[in-house]
C-alpha cells in the first residue's frame, strides 16, 4: 500500500526534472513541441509528494501511443486517459512512485490550467503556504487513503485554479 507522503520542498526536484526530461525528449523526438516542469514539485517552496509531475507539449496526441514500449523500457506504467480526455499519463516507481507523465497536444486547455496553476503559486506566497500547508495535514490525517487526501484538497485547489487561470490570462497579456 502506498503511503501519502508530503515533504518540504527539495531543491533536487528541479535535477530530477531535467534528467527526466532528457529520456522523454530522446523518446518523442520531434512528436514534443515542450516538456513543463508542473505539480507542487516545481513550485519553489512548497511541500510536496515527493513526485515529479512533468507535462509533455506534443504535436499529434493520437502517435504518442506507439511509444508505449519505450516508456515501459525506461520503467514507467502506461494508464491512458486517466480520467481526463486526450491526455496519455505514465507512472513510475509503482509504490514508491518518482514521476507523473501528463502528456497533451499543443493547445489543450489543460496546458494552460497546469502552467497557470504552477505559475499562480510561485508568486502567491500566502496561497502557497496555505496549499502547502493543508497538504501536509491531510497527509497526516490520511497517510494510507490517497483518495481522501485528494478529496480534501479540492475545494482550495478549485478556488487557487480559478484565481490561478485568471491572473495567468492577465499576465499573457501584458
Amino acid at each position: 500500500m502506498r503511503k501519502v507522503e508530503v515533504c518540504p520542498y527539495n531543491e533536487k526536484w528541479q535535477t530530477m526534472f531535467v534528467e527526466e526530461a532528457r529520456k522523454l525528449k530522446f523518446i518523442f523526438g520531434n512528436d514534443i513541441v515542450d516538456i513543463h516542469h508542473i505539480g507542487s514539485t516545481s513550485v519553489p517552496g512548497l511541500k510536496a509528494k515527493p513526485i515529479i509531475d512533468m507535462m509533455p507539449v506534443v504535436k499529434d496526441i493520437n502517435s504518442i501511443d506507439r511509444f508505449n514500449a519505450e516508456m515501459n523500457n525506461i520503467g514507467y506504467v502506461h494508464k491512458g486517459e486517466n480520467g481526463i480526455h486526450r491526455r496519455r499519463y505514465f507512472q513510475k516507481g509503482g509504490d514508491n512512485r518518482t514521476h507523473h507523465v501528463h502528456i497533451f497536444q499543443d493547445g489543450s486547455y489543460e496546458i494552460k490550467r497546469h502552467l497557470a496553476f504552477r505559475d499562480y503559486l510561485r508568486f502567491h506566497l500566502e496561497e502557497k503556504k496555505s496549499y502547502g500547508d493543508l497538504k501536509e495535514h491531510l497527509a497526516q490525517q490520511f497517510p494510507y487513503d490517497i483518495a481522501s487526501y485528494i478529496s480534501g484538497k479540492e475545494r482550495l485547489v478549485k478556488e487557487i485554479e480559478a484565481k490561478a487561470i485568471e491572473w495567468y490570462e492577465g499576465e499573457r497579456l501584458c
